[in-house]
């Protein structure tokens, strides 16, 4: 279950983004006093397609999974989202309604700030609104680009890049807890879940990858690093 709770003053907070550097001090008390700390835990969902959007979500701690569902239930995994940045903005300012799904895959810790709030300030703060669109460009290059990069890759290539990127940019560690099923991998990168599995044991056959459980430990980080380049 979420647990809301109101602690942390933006100003002083050690989670703020750098975005907040661009607001007053007037602007920032008006954040804090129109947000609201969220704790969720893994598998809640905090968004969900079709309804109304409320607030600007900020991911504190955590891990997040942006998703679409189709036709079936089945999930479309769109992005993962880590700490400290915001979830969504790609969709926020042109859709009155979520075109998409928000759910935790770790326990997480999220901020709520609400929208009309965000706007108002837009409106009134050129240099924070010039910052919050070309974070919005970075987003958007950053899923294009890993969306066209994974399309063209085969299917070992996709696994071994989806492996590399929960080391290199998420735990930033070559021994991590994989936080998705393999379900959930396939849906990320558009794979039977069959084949993430076949494709896992290949790995850990080759000693490229040590498997035990959930735990992933990168053995062979060049190889994985060319057979993900090489596709």
């Amino acid at each position: 279950m979420s647990n809301t709770k109101r602690e942390s003053r933006c100003d002083v907070c050690i989670y703020k983004s750098y975005l907040f550097n661009y607001l007053t001090k007037q602007e920032t008390a008006l954040v804090n006093l129109n947000k609201k700390e969220i704790v969720i835990e893994k598998g809640e969902i905090i968004c969900q397609e079709g309804k109304p959007i409320k607030y600007l979500v900020y991911l504190r701690e955590g891990l997040m999974k942006l998703y679409k569902t189709g036709a079936g239930r089945t999930q479309q995994i769109i992005s993962i989202a880590t700490p400290q940045d915001f979830i969504g903005l790609l969709s926020v300012f042109s859709n009155t309604e979520y075109v998409y799904s928000l759910s935790a895959l770790e326990d997480s810790s999220l901020c709520m700030i609400e929208l009309d709030v965000i706007k108002k300030i837009i409106l009134q703060n050129g240099k924070f609104a010039l910052s919050l669109i070309e974070k919005m460009n970075k987003i958007s290059d950053v899923v294009l680009s890993n969306k066209v990069e994974l399309g063209v890759k085969q299917l070992r290539g996709r696994i071994a890049h989806i492996l590399l990127m929960f080391a290199e940019q998420v735990y930033r560690s070559d021994i991590y807890e994989l936080p998705v099923s393999r379900k959930e991998i396939g849906e990320l990168i558009d794979m039977r879940t069959e084949n993430v599995v076949r494709i896992l044991s290949e790995f850990r056959k080759d000693q490229l990858i040590g498997i035990e459980g959930k735990k992933i430990e990168i053995r062979n980080k060049p190889m994985l690093k060319k057979i993900s380049e090489l596709g």
